[in-house]
């Protein structure tokens, strides 16, 4: 089974994704992660990728294609999860072509839909351990002891510097105008289906699996 995973920075796609992986042996592929991983490795097209970048141009949709490519290659049988990929009407036909000389198709693309404000106040409140890297939120999970990590005894604390509500903001909005484009051509195709994004973590993981099973 292949599926897309759309969502806002925040909306919980890495967690879900994380889980298919474990549960269901499907594989993550991110663009982002896929290219840094294909310049470490110096091959021929990361090599390619590397020099664009370095020159502070974007990779171009037929590079991304190629490295998704490889990936499915190596892959076998295992369902793929496409995480930021793809964002335009281009490249959502280009992935189906991918697929289709594959011997595969596209399932399902799931849209992990969230409430702005209570989106932006998620992330702004978050904090993490900076010792052991507990995760913590101003609202919704504080240590059991204030200041002080339940897992470490640690009492230093981090805050990352982009989550902030105008950066958040920004990336919501980038989303909106990335995604829109998109989404039509998918639901023309009765692809899409859409998540409760703002549910606990297991409410969202059953209601995809319940999309999957059925």
């Amino acid at each position: 089974m292949n599926i897309i995973l759309l969502g806002p920075p925040g909306a919980g796609k890495g967690t879900q994704a994380q889980r298919l992986q474990a549960d269901r042996g499907m594989i993550q592929l991110s663009t982002g992660d896929m290219l840094r991983a294909a310049v470490r490795s110096g091959s021929p097209i990361g090599l390619k990728a590397k020099a664009i970048m370095e020159a502070g141009e974007l990779v171009s949709d037929a590079i991304v294609s190629a490295l998704i490519g490889e990936r499915l290659d190596d892959m076998g049988q295992a369902g793929a999860i496409f995480d930021g990929y793809p964002r335009t009407r281009a490249q959502a036909e280009a992935l189906d072509l991918l697929l289709a000389e594959r011997g595969r198709c596209l399932d399902y693309v799931i849209e992990l839909c969230v409430d702005e404000d209570a989106l932006v106040e998620r992330i702004t409140g978050r904090f993490t351990c900076a010792k052991c890297g507990a995760g913590y939120h101003d609202v919704f999970k504080r240590p059991k002891v204030d200041g002080v990590c339940d897992l470490c005894g640690s009492t230093e604390f981090v805050r990352r510097p982009d989550d902030n509500e105008q950066t958040v903001r920004t990336r919501l909005a980038e989303y909106r105008a990335k995604t829109a484009p998109i989404l039509p051509y998918y639901e023309e195709r009765g692809l899409v289906r859409r998540v409760d994004g703002m549910g606990s973590v297991d409410d969202v993981a059953a209601e995809i699996d319940a999309i999957l099973d059925s």
